[in-house]
């Protein structure tokens, strides 16, 4: 078999019968494309060509290339899921990939908003959604939202209006692996949520032909997507004196962080991000305890 057919093959079965999340599909398909395109500049074709020296070479040629441990990580994980399920369907003799080794990811902390820079920022936000403006309103709900709630952009973008209950200050939002759940907001993002779905969302509608639940609309009228929202949040974050141009996690990093510091439980920041594993919540314990150590440094005498 082709390493292009198995690997359009494997996409699907991930897709249809494991049901993973398009963007992880996404990212698997990627992942496998690089390695075809490798193996194809080897004038290697065939699944059944395919070696642990090919695929270890390929790894090191990620790596030379300076892509991160996470990256090489799922690029592994990957490949060796592709070659596992090879075998098992007969399309190969023997699973090369199953002595394949993962690179060690180092966990580096996440970068977290100071709530100065968050007052900076929102304030700024809300006095543009003040012009009327359809898009500095949607703005303003936008950014209001993500802090106030630390969902996902994925869980943002797929939000429809009857996911939101304004009464109640809550959201329903469909996370990793489909799981629901029911996350609360606050009065600043209520307030936001309210002038934008009564004077921005209406506005931005008017310009696409076909009705949309979609609570989040991009300029042309249509559900904005994770890309647009991205891009938005990284030039409104690097334009914060003393930020850096960092993406929509920063802000679901900054929601988690700033609970912890108020003296939120653990347990009910875990529920509120959707986290599987408490021990991926204990992240951002790690964030406070840094806080905590550079507030000391910079005001004790003697630290």
């Amino acid at each position: 078999m082709k390493i292009s057919t198995a690997v359009a093959r494997y996409v699907d079965y991930i897709a249809v019968e494991r049901q993973y999340s398009p963007s992880t599909c996404r990212a698997y398909e990627s992942d496998l494309a690089a390695f075809a395109h490798f193996a194809a500049e080897r004038s290697i074709t065939e699944a059944s060509d395919i070696d642990l020296e090919l695929l270890r070479d390929w790894l090191w040629a990620s790596s030379q290339s300076g892509l991160g441990a996470t990256t090489l990580a799922r690029r592994s994980s990957s490949v060796r899921g592709w070659s596992a399920w090879m075998a098992q369907n007969g399309h190969i003799e023997v699973d090369r990939a199953v002595r394949l080794r993962s690179p060690k990811t180092g966990r580096t902390l996440p970068h977290v908003m100071q709530r100065s820079q968050m007052k900076t920022m929102l304030d700024a936000l809300s006095e543009s959604a003040g012009t009327g403006d359809p898009v500095a309103l949607r703005n303003a709900a936008l950014f209001e939202l993500l802090y106030a709630s630390g969902i996902r952009v994925s869980e943002l973008c797929g939000l429809n209006q009857d996911d939101i209950d304004l009464d109640r200050l809550t959201l329903r939002v469909l996370g990793k692996g489909s799981k629901e759940r029911v996350v609360p907001f606050g009065v600043p993002a209520h307030s936001a949520l309210v002038d934008y779905l009564r004077r921005g969302r209406p506005a931005l509608l008017a310009k696409h032909k076909q009705s949309t639940d979609a609570v989040f609309l991009g300029v042309q009228g249509g559900r904005i997507g994770p890309r647009s929202v991205y891009a938005l949040v990284s030039r409104v974050l690097g334009s914060i004196p003393g930020g850096s141009a960092q993406g929509p996690h920063t802000l679901r990093h900054t929601a988690a962080t700033h609970l912890l510091d108020g003296g939120a439980d653990l347990r009910a920041v875990q529920e509120l991000l959707g986290h599987s594993s408490l021990g991926t919540t204990q992240i951002y314990t790690h964030v406070s305890t840094e806080r905590l150590k550079e507030s000391y440094r910079g005001a004790h005498p003697r630290a």
